[in-house]
């Protein structure tokens, strides 16, 4: 059961995470988080960096689509700044956006990656289904409550995910 909540990868941010570092795993596609994932919460638009960090998977082949639990308004502008398909109102971590963005992808889910800040959510759904998951350390610590809540619940289940051996603290 604890296993559904461990990630494939757990690092520092989406930056540490290099396109080799996918395509060697066979990953062709990836189902990426937005808020405190790529941007900081209250974020209005992606910078160079993101953009260029973005453009480098491209040049590798590797697809990505947003999906994300936020409204249509704010996950479709960034969406479409980066020229990429995007879920929003996700529900997270139910089953029905993975499945919907591998389609919009044209992957399956053995060579498609998830990567998210939130165990509950990002992790979870994509475990529930099989997918390879990167957890990222959220960017901002500000959040609805809601989700802050939810930290603390996920702190408690990365210390035994560590304190158990199952995943390691990144680097």
């Amino acid at each position: 059961m604890l296993k559904l909540f461990c990630p494939d990868m757990y690092i520092q941010s989406i930056y540490f995470l290099k396109p080799e570092d996918l395509a060697n795993r066979g990953i062709k596609g990836i189902i990426v988080d937005l808020d405190n994932t790529l941007v900081p919460w209250n974020a209005e638009e992606p910078d160079n960096k993101l953009i260029s960090w973005f453009k480098g998977f491209d040049k590798r082949g590797i697809k990505m689509c947003i999906v994300s639990n936020n409204k249509k308004n704010r996950v479709k502008s960034f969406a479409n700044e980066l020229s990429i398909p995007f879920i929003h109102k996700a529900v997270k971590p139910r089953k029905k956006a993975f499945l919907k963005g591998i389609k919009l992808l044209g992957t399956e889910i053995f060579n498609t990656a998830v990567i998210g800040d939130q165990i509950l959510t990002d992790i979870l759904g994509g475990n529930r289904l099989g997918f390879y998951t990167v957890l990222v350390i959220p960017m901002s610590s500000k959040e609805l409550w809601w989700t802050r809540l939810m930290r603390k619940v996920e702190r408690v289940i990365i210390n035994m995910l560590i304190k158990k051996g199952l995943l390691k603290k990144p680097l």
